[in-house]
């Protein structure tokens, strides 16, 4: 096991290991205690009830966090026509077919969101191999396949925004936040943004307890356990 830092260690001794710390008080610690020199991203890891093994008990979706990630996003969508234009109009980054289609194959990966046209998904399934591994690949379940009237509107979000969540191998979802250097409040109301979605997602087919634990840490902190209840009543207001 890698020895952890002096700063980290400093940070995780004022984090009481069985304690559950509430919301706001967890925010307020994290903030405080973060190891890095750097504006650290604020993480929510959720621990689920779910067996990745079952299709039917895999969930992915995706919300806007009413006060984004802190960073500027890089946008490519794959679209031809006037969808392609809208797409420029919106603000992405990267717009094109199998000209962009050519240039991931050959090692472009400079970009944080990919979205599809539906009717491009025909020759953008090739890419799985490359985009997949890296949650990069467009999924209706994840809003980044859409129909060309929305792919303005898919665009302006991920700008904004949006994140995406999926269950990992272990029944895990890790999900960003936002920054340190953001308010309280704000962390709060994208966690609310969050819990939303994720509840919302909760398979019919889930048995038993659906999310077991959350944790609050920042990139390079040490993880502060959240009281269950208290964040999963989370809401927005």
């Amino acid at each position: 096991m890698p020895k952890h830092g002096k700063r980290y260690r400093e940070a995780a001794a004022k984090v009481e290991k069985n304690r559950l710390y509430g919301v706001d008080e967890a925010i307020a610690l994290a903030k405080e205690i973060h190891p890095a020199k750097f504006d650290e991203t604020v993480e929510l890891h959720l621990k689920t009830g779910l067996d990745p093994r079952h299709a039917e008990q895999q969930i992915r979706g995706s919300t806007v966090l009413p006060h984004g990630l802190g960073r500027v996003m890089r946008v490519l969508v794959f679209a031809e026509g006037e969808a392609a234009a809208a797409a420029r109009e919106a603000g992405a980054d990267f717009v094109g077919s199998d000209d962009l289609i050519k240039q991931i194959e050959g090692g472009f990966l400079d970009f944080d969101v990919a979205i599809a046209t539906r009717e491009m998904m025909g020759k953008v399934g090739r890419l799985g191999r490359i985009l997949g591994p890296r949650g990069l690949m467009p999924n209706p379940r994840s809003g980044t396949v859409v129909g060309a009237e929305d792919i303005a509107r898919s665009v302006q979000e991920a700008k904004q925004g949006r994140v995406e969540f999926r269950l990992d191998r272990l029944a895990n979802i890790h999900v960003p936040l936002g920054k340190v250097s953001f308010e309280d409040q704000k962390l709060k109301e994208n966690m609310a943004a969050l819990i939303e979605a994720v509840n919302a997602a909760k398979p019919k087919e889930a048995k038993g307890q659906y999310i077991r634990s959350a944790t609050l840490t920042t990139t390079m902190g040490p993880g502060i356990h959240l009281d269950l209840g208290q964040t999963l009543s989370l809401k927005l207001t």
